[in-house]
């Protein structure tokens, strides 16, 4: 077996080309998932930001919402990023009606919680686990996570919210990193993965 992971983008919605070219950076083979099929061959899967609404319908339209939610729970290593990190959560303060996740972390999220697009902001963000210094977060409407339960461990704050988490395989942030050109958090997840295998 080769000792590259595979890796997917979940394709619906959002940053998936820039996700995928921060994982190939981070020495993973990245590819688009839209499909069941598609999902069923890679070790490990990016959750995309976008809208957390939006990613839910279309989950459900392409088949992904229950196949998504089986892996997770089964312990598909999983990395949300914004929208993402709402989709993983158990939990949604105020979810639009109807809004469904595929689950995996022990969190409860408020969507939007930094504000709307034009409250969009940079900043340094110091992550347990991640070396040489803090990353360069980029918070576009932004998530953070109310709270967490006993299994959750928090990486990193942001004005005194948490903006990093992970539990067990799966890995969640309320920025985006594949923006910066910054790939040590994909290099974070990628590590995840290949100790997976």
């Amino acid at each position: 077996m080769s000792s590259t992971p595979v890796i997917g983008v979940l394709a619906l919605q959002g940053d998936v080309r820039e996700h995928l070219i921060a994982l190939a950076a981070a020495d993973a083979v990245a590819r688009p998932v839209r499909r069941p099929e598609e999902l069923a061959e890679v070790d490990g899967l990016v959750l995309p930001g976008g809208e957390s609404t939006t990613i839910s319908k279309l989950a459900v339209l392409f088949g992904l919402m229950e196949p998504l939610r089986e892996r997770i729970a089964a312990g598909l290593p999983v990395y949300g990023t914004c929208a993402g990190l709402i989709m993983l959560a158990d939990k949604i303060l105020d979810p639009r009606s109807g809004q469904e996740t595929f689950g995996g972390i022990d969190m409860i999220v408020r969507r939007n919680a930094f504000g709307r697009q034009n409250e969009s902001f940079e900043a340094g963000v110091t992550v347990a686990g991640i070396e040489d210094g803090p990353v360069e977060g980029v918070f576009i409407r932004a998530p953070w996570v109310e709270s967490v339960g006993g299994a959750v461990e928090v990486l990193a704050e942001h004005d005194g919210h948490i903006v990093a988490v992970r539990q067990g395989k799966a890995l969640a942030t309320s920025f985006h990193p594949e923006l910066t050109g910054d790939h040590r958090m994909h290099g974070l997840f990628v590590d995840m993965v290949r100790a997976e295998r």
